[in-house]
């Protein structure tokens, strides 16, 4: 039997598959589990123009922006909830520097729906009245073929590359998803079926064995991923369902430093271009401090 193929990278050349220019979705949902080691490896590589499609953002949106790393983003809410604006995404949308698109959200996810039924379009009945559609000239009005009903078609998200952040997987790309899960794990199974590309990072790789006594578990095939890469506490400071709550004291540094582009700029230094790596950056908070994070409510 010929050996199966590792599909195991570094965080380095997985960002290495997001050229300039790309249209992007990244995992998560607002402030949950969004795949932040990832977006700080593209600031690192000082990616730009970049396209990002999705339903709700919030510090990965901001940071790519106050980075500038963004062309366009395409969603329906960019902020960090109790915490405040993404005052990053504001600042460059206010300047022109950035454009914005506004989809609502549960049409955003529909948008990925559209992709992984090979639509170019997904029908929409409900958007009739909405300043949605007056500002968004690419949700177009149509009639139901069937009974005539007025409908809108609102475009696929048609994003080229898919990063998501999951709890584990093994080298082949078969992703683990638990059992019990919420909103933002849901969806990352909808974009990784919707996008030819899709780059998973894992809390922990695991063997072959583990995936078969826990087959029931792998929502996302090995056949669906492109590559796999091992990033332990690789959503920081958003929380990862099951392994550890969001690092509420980072998320009010990161709002405090994003309060001017200097600031930030300060920030990025600190936490993205001097870190050598991934574990440079968790060595910044510290065992302990990380040990405190972990969470077991989650998983019961």
């Amino acid at each position: 039997m010929p050996a199966l193929t590792s599909k195991r990278i570094t965080l380095a050349e997985a960002a290495g598959l997001v050229p300039d220019g790309t249209r992007l979705a990244l995992g998560g949902f607002a402030v949950y589990q969004k795949p932040m080691a990832f977006v700080r490896e593209l600031v690192r590589q000082r990616r730009r123009e970049l396209t990002v499609v999705g339903s709700a953002h919030s510090c990965d949106v901001d940071m790519l922006a106050g980075a500038g790393c963004l062309a366009r983003v395409e969603t329906s809410y960019v902020g960090l909830e109790k915490h405040g604006l993404a005052r990053n995404f504001r600042r460059a949308a206010e300047a022109g520097a950035l454009e914005v698109v506004d989809y609502p959200e549960l049409v955003s996810l529909d948008r990925f729906r559209a992709d992984q039924e090979g639509l170019a379009f997904w029908p929409v009945p409900f958007l009739g009245g909405n300043d949605v559609v007056t500002y968004n000239p690419d949700i177009r009005p149509m009639a139901c073929p069937i009974t005539g009903r007025p409908m809108h078609a609102v475009p696929a998200a048609g994003a080229k590359v898919a990063v998501i952040h999951a709890v584990a997987a093994d080298e082949q790309g078969n992703v683990v998803i638990p059992a019990r899960r919420l909103f933002p794990q849901s969806a990352d199974i909808q974009v990784a079926r919707s996008c030819d590309v899709v780059i998973v990072t894992a809390e922990k790789i695991v063997s072959r064995a583990f995936i078969r006594r826990h087959a029931r578990l792998v929502e996302i095939p090995s056949y669906r991923t492109t590559a796999i890469v091992e990033v332990p506490f690789g959503a920081h400071p958003t929380p990862t369902l099951g392994r550890y709550l969001a690092d509420e004291r980072h998320m009010d540094d990161y709002v405090a430093a994003s309060g001017d582009a200097g600031a930030f700029a300060a920030y990025l230094d600190t936490f993205v271009h001097a870190p050598r790596d991934h574990y440079a950056y968790l060595d910044l908070f510290g065992a302990e401090r990380l040990a405190a994070l972990q969470d077991l409510d989650s998983l019961l």
